[in-house]
């Protein structure tokens, strides 16, 4: 959830020396690439589920689920694998993706495409504020994201060890009121996250980081971008739900 790109001492001893440098273009353009190939084998899990269920498609599913998080630990330590392992995040993350939104759209028709929308305009939106200084990356600011985004992990790990145990955590992940409630935030600190992304590439280009620290901006916008689509759906189908 919590995106492990981030971290302030990532271009130290990073500049360039002789070779190409990193720059926003260049990490736009490895973005625009990785979100294709997500694309690319999300289609194939989306029609997999659509023409035989879901599972058919869940060991695809559960695989690249598990792949997308064990490359984004190693990239983490190894960011000069980003060159080859950024790609085949996005397509181990595409085939997850792919998966659950078409279980979702069987459920609630239309659902992906308003997910899809919204994780857009989040992003947009968020742009414009960084573009725009109406919000500034300040060492305060990173440190409230640190905390926000730290709490959210920690509830859904609670989570995910009480239901090995067969309990569920009440009214957060229900459909009610506190559930939608806590949804909605859970989507704004994503979203507010990409601040974060964007003041990362940004710093990358400006100190000279080398040519293979764009593929690594673009898979740190990248987990961004999926952790925020998957929260914008499950915030979907409890508005759904609850009608």
């Amino acid at each position: 959830m919590s995106n492990p790109a981030l971290r302030e001492n990532i271009f130290m001893n990073r500049s360039a020396i002789g070779t190409q440098r990193m720059t926003i273009e260049g990490t736009t353009n490895k973005a625009f690439v990785l979100l294709v190939l997500a694309l690319l084998t999300a289609s194939y899990t989306w029609q997999m589920v659509r023409t035989a269920g879901m599972q058919s498609a869940y060991g695809l599913m559960i695989g690249g689920a598990i792949s997308g998080f064990v490359i984004a630990f190693v990239l983490a330590f190894k960011t000069e694998w980003s060159t080859f392992l950024a790609p085949v995040y996005a397509l181990a993350e595409g085939l997850f993706l792919g998966g659950i939104s078409s279980y979702f759209e069987m459920m609630f028709p239309g659902i992906a495409l308003q997910a899809v929308s919204l994780t857009i305009a989040a992003m947009a939106t968020m742009l414009f504020l960084y573009r725009t200084k109406v919000i500034t990356v300040t060492e305060k600011f990173r440190s409230i994201m640190f905390v926000a985004v730290a709490s959210i992990g920690v509830v859904y790990l609670v989570t995910i060890v009480l239901n090995l145990f067969g309990t569920q955590v009440p009214y957060i992940h229900g459909s009610g009121p506190i559930g939608i409630g806590f949804s909605l935030v859970v989507v704004g600190i994503a979203a507010f996250s990409l601040i974060l992304d964007f003041d990362f590439i940004e710093n990358g280009a400006a100190n000279g980081a080398p040519k293979y620290m764009e593929w690594y901006g673009a898979f740190a916008l990248m987990v961004t971008l999926v952790w925020l689509y998957l929260e914008i759906l499950r915030l979907l189908s409890k508005i759904r739900s609850s009608d």
